[in-house]
C-alpha cells in the first residue's frame, strides 16, 4: 500500500522530540523522567512512512512552504489546539486467550483472593482449559479484534505472550497465533514464550519443568516463534531456582529473558531477572531496597533492566500499587503497560493506564508519557523506531483532540481524547 505524505500544521505541541538519536540507551530515568522535550506551534512532515522534518511553524522556510503547501499529493492536517506525540508502546499483554473470566470477577467481589480462586481451579488454569478447547482460527479472530481495539486507544507497538496453553501443542498454537498477528498487523509486535505461567494439574511439578526445558523451549526456538522467554516468578508459582533453570536454557536457545516478578510478594524475581539480563521485570507491586539496588546495578553494564509497572492489574485485583515514586526517586527508569488479559486486567486502554499511574502512583503527566512511549519502547527493544519523534523514525503517531494541556490526557480519565492514530504514516 502506498503511504501518503502528510503535513501536520499548527500543532499545539509536538511531544517527545529528539533532534538525533542518542548514543546511550534511549530511556529516561530518575529526575530525567520529568523531561519531555516538546515544540510549541509546530509542523511535522511525514513521507514514505517516516518522519522527515519537524520544527516550529515560523521556522518553515520558503522552499518548504512552496513544495508542501502547494502540492496536492500531500495531505494537510490542521492540528490547531491539538497535540501530536509518539504512539504508545504496550510492552506487556496476554491478548491471545479463549473466553472471559467475569465469574472470578464476581468471586473477588464476594471476598475470594486471587490465590484462593487459583486454588479452586480458576485463574490461569481456567484460561488454559478454555484455550486448549479452542481452535487456532478462533483464537486468532478474537485476538485480532483485541489488537484493533488496542490500536484505537493509541497503541503503536505491543508485546504479546503465550502462557495459557501449558502443553507443548497449545503453547505452540498460541505462538503461531501471535505469528499470524505479526504478519497482518500494521503495528510492530514482539512475541514472548510464557510456558512458565503456572503449573498444570495433570502432571507433576518436576515433569512440567522437564517438559519446559527439554521440549517446549527447544521447539519454540526451532520454529522461531518467540523473541523472549518469560517466567512467573512469584509466591505460589515458579521459584527462583526454577526460574534460573528455565532462563539458563532459554538463553542457550537464543531467547532473551523477561520476568513476571514481585506481584504477590518479594519473590526474588527482580534479582534473578537482573542476573539473566532481563530486558524488563514486570508488575513489581512488592519492592524493597535490595530489589531497587539490583535494578540500579543492572545499568552499570549499559544493560538496564526496565521496571515495568502494570497499574490496571492492581486496580482490577485491588492490590497495592507498585511504588513508582520510590523507584523514580531512586534514579530508576519506569515503563508502563496494560497487562491486557482475561483474569486480572481485561483492558488494553493505555490512556487509562496513564490516568491510574498519575492518580494512584503519583507519577506526573510528563513521567507517564515517558513511561508509555520512550521507556516502553526500550522494554521491548524498539527504541530505534518507536516512542520518540525523530527524523527518519517510523511515523507512529497519536493526534489528540483539542485539549488545553498534555496533563488533560491523564486527568480526563474515561474520555476518548485520541482523534487519530497513525502507524507507518497511515491512519489506522
Amino acid at each position: 500500500m502506498k503511504t501518503k505524505s502528510t503535513l501536520f500544521l499548527n500543532i499545539k505541541s509536538l511531544v517527545q522530540v529528539e533532534k538525533q538519536r542518542q548514543k546511550t540507551p534511549s530511556f529516561r530515568a530518575g529526575k530525567q523522567m520529568q523531561e519531555l522535550p516538546s515544540i510549541e506551534n509546530a509542523f511535522l512532515f511525514v513521507e514514505n512512512g517516516k518522519i522527515k522534518e519537524f520544527g516550529k511553524m515560523q521556522e518553515m522556510n520558503d522552499e518548504q512552504k512552496a513544495f508542501w503547501l502547494d502540492n496536492t499529493e500531500i495531505e494537510k492536517i490542521d492540528a490547531s489546539g491539538k497535540f501530536v506525540l509518539p504512539s504508545f508502546v504496550d510492552s506487556h499483554t496476554h491478548i491471545v486467550y479463549a473466553g472471559s473470566r467475569e465469574k472470578e470477577f464476581e468471586d473477588r467481589i464476594n471476598g475470594l483472593t486471587y490465590e484462593e480462586i487459583a486454588k479452586r481451579g480458576g485463574g490461569i488454569l481456567n484460561s488454559a482449559k478454555k484455550l486448549q478447547q479452542t481452535s487456532e482460527e478462533e483464537l486468532y479472530e478474537a485476538a485480532h479484534q483485541r489488537l484493533l481495539e488496542m490500536i484505537g486507544f493509541g497503541t503503536g507497538a505491543a508485546e504479546i505472550k503465550s502462557g495459557y496453553g501449558l502443553t507443548l501443542n497449545d503453547e505452540l498454537k498460541m505462538l503461531r497465533v501471535i505469528q499470524k498477528l505479526k504478519e497482518i498487523s500494521p503495528i510492530e509486535i514482539k512475541a514472548t514464550f510464557l510456558g512458565a505461567h503456572a503449573f498444570p494439574k495433570e502432571i507433576s511439578r518436576e515433569s512440567y519443568m522437564d517438559l519446559l526445558v527439554n521440549e517446549m523451549i527447544p521447539q519454540v526456538a526451532d520454529e522461531n516463534l518467540a523473541d523472549y522467554c518469560d517466567v512467573f516468578c512469584d509466591r505460589g508459582f515458579f521459584t527462583v531456582e526454577e526460574t534460573d533453570r528455565i532462563l539458563n536454557v532459554a538463553t542457550k536457545y537464543g531467547l532473551k529473558a523477561k520476568l513476571h516478578a514481585n506481584e504477590l510478594d518479594t519473590s526474588g524475581g527482580v534479582q534473578i531477572g537482573v542476573k539473566h539480563s532481563a530486558r524488563s521485570v514486570d508488575h513489581l507491586e512488592h519492592m524493597g531496597e535490595d530489589e531497587i539496588n539490583s535494578l540500579l546495578n543492572s545499568a552499570k553494564n549499559n544493560n538496564q533492566t526496565m521496571p515495568t509497572l502494570l497499574p490496571s492489574t492492581a486496580f482490577f485485583l485491588r492490590l497495592e500499587y507498585a511504588p513508582a515514586r520510590k523507584l523514580i526517586e531512586s534514579g530508576l527508569p519506569v515503563s508502563l503497560a496494560t497487562d491486557y488479559n482475561p483474569g486480572s486486567s481485561p483492558s488494553g486502554n493505555m490512556p487509562f493506564v496513564l490516568s491510574l499511574s498519575c492518580i494512584h502512583m503519583q507519577m506526573t503527566p510528563e513521567e507517564v508519557i515517558n513511561a508509555a512511549t520512550l521507556n516502553a519502547a526500550y522494554a521491548i527493544e524498539l527504541e530505534k523506531t518507536h516512542g520518540v519523534i525523530r527524523k527518519n523514525t517510523d511515523a507512529n503517531l497519536i493526534l489528540t483532540k483539542k485539549i488545553p494541556s498534555l496533563a488533560f490526557l491523564p486527568y480526563s480519565f474515561g474520555s476518548n481524547l485520541i482523534e487519530q492514530v497513525f502507524v507507518g504514516g497511515n491512519r489506522v
